[in-house]
């Protein structure tokens, strides 16, 4: 038994932040899973680092290429092969666990972030042309994405709810999880069979106070925030799925949505780097961690139940913020359109070499053409 199975005992399931053509072909994913690991997440920076920075995909390139693919279309082959590929090595998963474990997520282009139908509209045809249940598609905690949340919840579309920083937040996306719930029971449609997790970001709210705080004299509080920022979220989660409002929905076979704790790599090297998957253990929560924070834990990260311990220090923590004159509430919403730029650069990166990649191979394939018919 490996400390990812002790988890599982304790109530947290642990996937993988990681994806690539060679993970899976390899057998590594298979390993993973083996080991305990129980789902898999991506987004457009992981997707850039594995079509970009490797030669995995080129086969497929040039038979895409030599289809006159477009850029896009080349995109999103590559990247749903390896999403299906992945599904289907979590699939024993996904059976064992009745439909609570054992997903893999793939994201809406990030350039919609702030348009809710074209979200919609996009996660459909996502979720329909994977064609797997254990896919969930990831959008954004934006202003426009929430409301599509509720609408693609309603679809009975599996949602991953992303880019999560602030309590505030958290709350008007578990509103949209349950509305979404609501008119798919009105309609009919089975609850039980959705799944969807929210995924709060840890680290990147730790180097945004860390930066904040350098003006003050306070040293106590870095490295802190972010978990019970978190940890604040968790006590939120445990009361909505308790309330009488969800026990109806419960009563249906509807699952709770799970807090996923994203951003949990140390970017400080001062810090544990199992800092973010030690401190935030409980039931009902998922974390997603990268290949090396992953490996870390394995190695040597502590087992137990520390999500909901030290609350009262959270509290008299985040008023000393406040008297600092932080104010998380804006570090939050500054991480946030951060986040959505960052993903939406990754991605237009992604796509410039995939661009270029093309044009070589289209070039190269003109020159073939033309030397053939010489």
């Amino acid at each position: 038994m490996t400390k990812l199975h002790e988890l599982a005992e304790l109530g947290q399931a642990i996937w993988l932040d990681y994806i690539s053509r060679s993970l899976i072909a390899s057998g590594e994913l298979q390993k993973l899973v083996d080991q305990g690991l129980r789902g898999v997440t991506s987004n457009p920076s992981i997707f850039e680092k594995a079509i970009a920075g490797s030669a995995d995909y080129d086969e497929d390139l040039n038979r895409l290429v030599s289809e006159g693919r477009s850029v896009a279309e080349i995109y999103e082959d590559l990247a749903m092969a390896d999403i299906r590929s992945a599904a289907d090595v979590l699939r024993p998963v996904y059976e064992k666990t009745g439909g609570a474990d054992g997903y893999v997520s793939l994201e809406v282009n990030p350039a919609l972030a702030h348009e809710t139908e074209a979200t919609i509209a996009e996660a459909r045809r996502l979720f329909v042309s994977l064609e797997r249940p254990n896919v969930m598609i990831k959008v954004p905690a934006t202003p426009a994405g929430i409301p599509a949340v509720e609408t693609l919840i309603g679809d009975g579309v599996n949602v991953n709810v992303t880019l999560m920083f602030s309590l505030d937040q958290y709350e008007a996306v578990t509103a949209a999880y349950i509305a979404g719930l609501e008119k798919l029971a009105s309609s009919g449609g089975d609850v039980g069979r959705v799944a969807s997790v929210a995924s709060f970001f840890i680290s990147r709210v730790d180097s945004a106070v860390a930066a904040a705080l350098e003006s003050t004299d306070n040293v106590d509080l870095q490295g802190k925030i972010a978990i019970d920022n978190a940890k604040s979220v968790y006590v939120r989660f445990r009361e909505i799925f308790r309330g009488e409002r969800w026990q109806k929905l419960a009563a249906q076979s509807a699952r709770v949505q799970r807090p996923l704790w994203a951003s949990t790599s140390t970017k400080n090297p001062a810090y544990p780097d199992t800092l973010y998957v030690d401190n935030l253990i409980g039931p009902d929560t998922v974390n997603t961690l990268p290949p090396a924070t992953l490996e870390a834990f394995l190695d040597h990260g502590h087992v137990a139940l520390t999500v909901e311990t030290d609350l009262d220090g959270i509290r008299t923590r985040l008023s000393q913020l406040a008297e600092l004159g932080i104010d998380l509430d804006a570090v939050t919403k500054k991480v946030l359109d951060e986040g959505v730029a960052a993903f939406a650069e990754s991605f237009e990166g992604l796509i410039a070499s995939i661009a270029e990649k093309r044009r070589r191979l289209l070039d190269e394939l003109q020159r073939v053409s033309t030397g053939s018919g010489s």
